[in-house]
């Protein structure tokens, strides 16, 4: 009998916040896949970690995912995490893949976990909280209300159009643009908190456009109140698409 590929959402960096579900799933897991060529050194792993010390116990499989938007070596990096994780699922292990928020929102895991999925291989997807809902709590106030829309956009959009859509607007892995979200925010005078390692131990909270650093770090958030409207927006490896 085969294995199991299991893609678990772990939240945004609070280890209190990985689900019961993920932690039993990661427990009950032979095989723990985790994306970098140091099992240990990645920030899954820390995380879950913090709430699961006998991780270390677990057998680690490294899954490579190289920070490039090259359609090549994305390509050879997900076929070579696939064709990893099989080869224990043919054995009858069961692999868990911690990610970090939600594996269905700009997952890296996803890549991998369709390419097992068309093989023929059972897989399921562990629901985590997503890093915009964690900042939005961690700020103490809402995402949306009533009948206001909620828009999850990623980096290569407009920010400027942006801008303009109504409601809330989630911006994913806007990294690169810090500098002129920046610019954006002071010229149109957008009162605006960010929250940098959102639930992690060198955690910062900067309350306005002015303390926000230019250059970007791994994982930082973002949140505008413009009338009572939000936008977030979200620092990290771009989306690979």
């Amino acid at each position: 009998m085969k294995g199991k590929l299991y893609g678990v959402g772990i939240g945004p960096g609070d280890p209190e916040l990985l689900t019961l579900k993920a932690l039993r799933v990661i427990r009950e897991s032979k095989v723990i896949a985790l994306p970098g060529k140091e099992p240990r050194e990645t920030v899954a792993y820390k995380i879950v970690e913090g709430a699961y010390p006998e991780i270390a116990e677990k057998e680690l499989l490294a899954v490579d995912m190289p920070m490039t938007k090259d359609p090549a070596k994305l390509e050879a990096s997900h076929e070579a995490g696939a064709a990893a994780i099989m080869a224990y699922l043919d054995k009858g292990m069961d692999v868990a893949f911690p990610t970090l928020g939600d594996p269905t929102v700009y997952s890296t895991y996803i890549y991998v976990h369709k390419r097992v999925q068309a093989a023929g291989y059972e897989t399921e997807i562990v629901s985590g909280i997503t890093s915009f809902c964690a900042v939005a709590a961690r700020l103490n106030t809402g995402l949306v209300e009533k009948a206001e829309p909620l828009h999850v956009i990623p980096a290569s959009y407009q920010i400027e159009e942006a801008l303009k859509l109504s409601g809330t607007k989630v911006l994913m892995k806007a990294g690169k643009k810090m500098a002129e979200v920046k610019k954006i925010l002071l010229e149109q005078q957008i009162p605006a908190s960010m929250i940098e390692n959102c639930g992690m131990e060198n955690e910062r909270i900067y309350r306005s456009p002015e303390e926000i650093p230019e250059e970007a770090v791994y994982y930082y958030l973002i949140i505008v109140k413009v009338k009572s409207l939000y936008i977030l927006l979200e620092a990290g490896p771009e989306p690979r698409i």
